[in-house]
């Protein structure tokens, strides 16, 4: 008689609960999590996602199905036993202490995941569903895959994608030569984030030091990636302009990331991460790809929302 393999889960429910909260600004909050079982919560660092599961008014995270198949057990409910689900990035990762950093954009009520953060406080129960660290093999779930030799580095995107951003500077070497674009609300939005020589960061707010009427989104993150183009031109190595499939950002999903044992290697040239909103990315995507001629193979693009 043989006994069937368990199959062991590439990402796992865990229950946690707050422990701290920090408003870093007007628009970001962080959020430190902790559980009791967050030494198998694993995380490979740069843009590593998760999902954040709210709890509905009345109902408490426990409810939430704690089965492998944790998807399909949630589909499964009835609609009005379905909580929301978001997914985030993890800012920073502390197995010993059991903890981890996810890092909200503040916008009201206006969605799920903001009008929990607007009242969270500690003790407050989620469930984040995790990497887990007794799977075998690679848990995936992030898109920073940078070729050894690159150049240069073009890392750009609005406040949605600032705390993958910011994690992902945090990790490169230092004399790597990158430029970090990000697009925030407010002056006041301009974070700490700990750059190391060679990594130019520039913050860009919508809204001007002197009260005056707000740039458009992503109008700001779009100029500043087309200057910044513009001054790559020496390491561009462009290829023949190609003709891309249109994208319907109302109706699908604009995400196209190069795998990583396909990403472009060469002695110069540039990796390009964008993310944001997905009208935004489209557009950068078509003037990089298409105009500039810039390997699609080389460039990650991913839209965060609609």
């Amino acid at each position: 008689m043989t006994v069937e393999a368990v199959q062991v889960p590439v990402y796992r429910p865990f229950v946690v609960r707050v422990a701290r909260l920090q408003r870093l600004s007007p628009s970001f909050l962080r959020v430190t999590f902790t559980g009791a079982d967050m030494a198998d919560f694993a995380s490979n660092g740069f843009d590593q996602r998760i999902k954040v599961v709210l709890p509905l008014p009345g109902q408490a995270v426990v409810d939430f199905p704690p089965d492998p198949d944790w998807y399909g057990a949630w589909r499964a409910l009835p609609v009005e036993r379905q909580m929301p689900i978001r997914t985030y990035t993890i800012r920073a990762l502390r197995p010993e202490l059991g903890e981890v950093d996810v890092d909200f954009v503040l916008h009201g009520a206006t969605g799920p995941a903001s009008a929990w953060a607007e009242t969270a406080a500690p003790g407050d129960e989620v469930v984040l569903i995790g990497p887990n660290a007794s799977f075998p093999g690679s848990t995936g779930g992030f898109e920073w895959h940078p070729p050894a030799d690159a150049s240069c580095l073009l890392i750009a995107g609005d406040e949605t994608a600032v705390p993958a951003i910011c994690a992902i500077v945090e990790t490169l070497p230092a004399g790597q030569r990158a430029h970090v674009l990000l697009e925030v609300p407010t002056p006041a939005d301009t974070l700490d984030v700990a750059a190391p020589a060679g990594v130019t960061v520039t913050w860009l707010p919508r809204w001007p030091d002197d009260g005056g009427a707000p740039a458009p989104r992503g109008g700001l993150l779009t100029a500043a990636v087309v200057a910044t183009v513009e001054e790559l031109a020496d390491v561009l190595a462009p290829t023949p302009g190609v003709e891309l499939e249109d994208v319907d950002v109302d109706a699908e999903i604009l995400w196209e990331v190069p795998e990583e044992d396909v990403v472009v290697r060469r002695s110069s040239g540039v990796y390009a991460w964008l993310a944001g909103e997905a009208g935004v990315v489209k557009g950068l995507r078509r003037h990089l790809v298409q105009e500039r001629g810039v390997d699609r193979r080389s460039v990650a693009f991913m839209g965060y929302w609609r």
